[in-house]
């Protein structure tokens, strides 16, 4: 039944989603009230369990009380003013205390900015126009994310497919390699360095770990090439370790761009990187042909750059990464022991790394975008909104799970029997 509220947001939404990309069908329409640790409550009062975690950006739990008492006490002094503060300071120092490849920062208000400037920065300090990017990843709402993040069409690399209409300019300025195939990719490269300004890519894929070595190769081919590597840290920065996927796999790369959990919850964007790289967005150069355009009204404003102060309190608490990758191993075996007990272990694959988990129902290891996409998409819908009337929250669009500091072993437990009811429903009713 669609709810009064739901109508409104149905008037004034397209879909009735104020933000997009939620997919929900009409009758499933709710609208949320209150958010505490992992718990979501929406205006009728309902209780969920919240495995999306606002997309990844409440890392250290909704209303955690360090980033509740940071934001208060910044209030009463003034939100914005675009410009240098204390607040914006101290945790730009942090990160580049924190992250391998970060010499020098700039502040945005979220990934979509800190990703494009990074590929813009990238064609102006090499004078070449072409970006690669990996398919099926996503990098933020520019054109370079939006292209090749869904296809269908199986085109042959590097061609990439418009997955969004608006992107013309993606056709001639976008190549496209398939993650973790290191031979097509370092083809690709070497086949069109001359016009190559950078890389960009997710270290860990969604939830696809990088296979050995993947990581490693690609750097050297971008420094063979000449070619800069940027690494889209917006959801493992801060996750898979303190210094991110810098940290946590040994790989540094020359630009990277930061969101979501950095912010406490609150919208925030960053990127950064080498020293020489990033002098390019310094106002003195205005008039050169060395000087990049860049500035953002709420990049590093008080508020979120407090939060963010507050949240970077947390996570670097003893213990932080160690119990992440612990709920995340905790999470993923229970789920992998969930649909073996069903009888589903032959067509169902559990994958992610650190507090990121996801499931796809296919008999072979994903491994890249076309293996993941080879898997049963009715079922992956099915069990989404299965979960989702379970009073599990999530995205029914994907099926990314998210897991944060305020998850414990109780939920994981709470979150395997409503998996375990849906996959018997499922069962029952045999969806294909």
């Amino acid at each position: 039944m669609t709810t009064p509220l739901a109508k409104r947001a149905l008037a004034a939404f397209p879909a009735g989603i104020s933000n997009g990309e939620f997919g929900l069908p009409e009758d499933r329409l709710v609208v949320m009230e209150r958010g505490e640790g992992c718990r979501l409550w929406d205006t009728s009062g309902r209780e969920y369990l919240d495995f999306s975690m606002a997309w990844g950006s409440a890392l250290v739990g909704h209303a955690r009380p360090e980033v509740v008492e940071a934001v208060q006490s910044q209030v009463p002094n003034g939100s914005n003013f675009a410009y240098l503060n204390t607040h914006a300071l101290e945790v730009a120092e942090e990160i580049v205390s924190a992250c391998p490849g970060i010499e020098r920062l700039r502040f945005c208000a979220s990934g979509t900015e800190a990703t494009m400037y990074c590929q813009r920065l990238a064609r102006a300090v090499t004078g070449k126009r072409v970006i690669l990017k990996f398919e099926g990843a996503y990098h933020g709402a520019n054109e370079a994310g939006v292209t090749s993040l869904f296809p269908s069409k199986n085109l042959d690399f590097p061609q990439p497919e418009l997955t969004s209409a608006g992107t013309p300019s993606a056709a001639e300025n976008l190549l496209v390699a398939p993650y973790n195939d290191l031979e097509t990719t370092a083809a690709i490269i070497a086949d069109h360095a001359k016009d190559l300004a950078a890389v960009i890519m997710e270290p860990l894929q969604r939830c696809t770990p990088p296979r050995e070595g993947f990581l490693e190769g690609v750097r050297k081919l971008c420094t063979d090439h000449n070619v800069l590597l940027i690494f889209d840290e917006v959801v493992t920065g801060f996750r898979l370790a303190y210094g991110g996927a810098q940290e946590y796999y040994g790989v540094v790369p020359d630009l990277a761009a930061y969101g979501k959990a950095l912010g406490g919850g609150y919208p925030i964007g960053a990127f950064g990187g080498r020293a020489d790289l990033m002098e390019w967005v310094n106002e003195s150069r205005i008039g050169g042909d060395d000087y990049v355009w860049m500035a953002s009204t709420l990049g590093g404003n008080p508020i979120s750059t407090a939060a963010a102060n507050a949240a970077l309190s947390v996570l670097r608490q003893e213990g932080t990464y160690d119990r992440l990758h612990y709920l995340g191993k905790r999470l993923r075996s229970r789920m992998g022991e969930v649909i073996g007990a069903l009888g589903e272990h032959e067509t169902a694959q559990v994958i992610g790394r650190g507090p990121l988990a996801q499931i796809v129902f296919t008999d072979e290891k994903p491994y890249n975008y076309r293996s993941t996409a080879r898997g049963d998409k009715v079922k992956a819908r099915a069990l989404m909104l299965g979960l989702f009337d379970r009073g599990v929250f999530l995205n029914p669009m994907g099926t990314k799970l998210y897991l944060s500091l305020a998850h414990d072993e109780h939920t994981i437990l709470e979150f395997a029997d409503r998996l375990e009811d849906t996959l018997t429903a499922m069962k029952k009713a045999q969806v294909a």
